[in-house]
């Protein structure tokens, strides 16, 4: 091999002047553009958003509504008031009806009390005219001899014995006054009269005249007999009683107008009659 071959060299080439300075100018620009970029990102992230997003208008309708519901609270204000009112009236109302009514049914019981006691006056006052005259004219008879046999006024001529002490009893009676539950000796109910007349001979009866129409025997109106209990209604269910003392009369306790009284039989038909003696 020749000593002056060509041996290749390992070294790279130089580069042109040229070449190195057109790399150094781009990379300077780029590098200049960095650095301006950098610069303006703090400015525009610093300026404000001035954007303005318009909302819906809702003033006009809200007063509408607001006012609408004013208006209904005034009115539902305004209804509750007038009822309270007319709630309170018509309480008054009420009271002052009942009140009245209190003060007449008073009037009405207080007149018909007063003309009750007028009318048992009156009755009274017959009654013992009726007796005075009475007595009058059995005196006189009595005087004069007549007799006085049919009459049952005072004594029954055809009651003997124990039937005679409870006519003269029930007829010594007569004129006292009627009060409901008394049994004597001012006054007497129906009832209490007849027991109070059986008392004398010793029998006791039932109080009330229910049971005292079904004490005994019962008999017929047409066979009496003086002393006999005579009553009205059904037997065991009578409402009334009364004694029979001849002579086709009776004296019961009848009502407090008349008190106890002598009564026809015509006046006030029985239903029904009962002995116990």
């Amino acid at each position: 091999m020749s000593h002056t071959a060509h041996i290749p060299s390992h070294r790279k080439p130089r580069r042109s002047a040229s070449k190195v300075s057109l790399r150094a100018g781009v990379a300077g620009g780029v590098l200049s553009t960095i650095a301006l970029a950098g610069a303006a990102a703090p400015a525009i992230a610093a300026q404000p958003v001035t954007e303005t997003i318009e909302m819906p208008t809702l003033t006009g309708d809200l007063a509408t509504t607001a006012a609408a519901t004013a208006q209904a609270t005034k009115t539902v204000a305004g209804d509750l008031q007038l009822q309270a009112a007319q709630d309170a009236a018509a309480s008054n109302a009420a009271k002052d009806a009942k009140k009245a009514k209190d003060d007449a049914e008073q009037k009405a019981a207080e007149a018909k009390a007063k003309a009750e006691a007028e009318a048992k006056a009156k009755a009274d006052a017959a009654e013992r005219a009726s007796r005075s005259a009475e007595r009058t004219t059995l005196k006189s008879s009595s005087s004069d001899g007549g007799s006085t046999s049919g009459s049952t006024s005072f004594k029954a001529s055809n009651a003997t014995g124990s039937a005679a002490t409870i006519v003269n009893f029930a007829l010594a009676q007569v004129g006292k006054a009627y009060v409901s539950g008394a049994t004597g000796s001012s006054a007497y109910d129906c009832s209490g009269l007849v027991q109070a007349a059986y008392r004398q001979v010793g029998i006791d009866l039932p109080r009330v005249s229910q049971d005292q129409s079904a004490t005994g025997t019962q008999v017929s109106l047409s066979n009496l007999q003086p002393g006999d209990i005579l009553y009205w209604g059904g037997s065991g269910s009578a409402y009334h009683v009364a004694i029979y003392v001849g002579g086709g009369k009776f004296v019961g306790a009848q009502n407090p107008s008349s008190g106890v009284v002598e009564r026809s039989l015509d006046y006030d038909q029985p239903t029904g009659a009962v002995r116990v003696l």
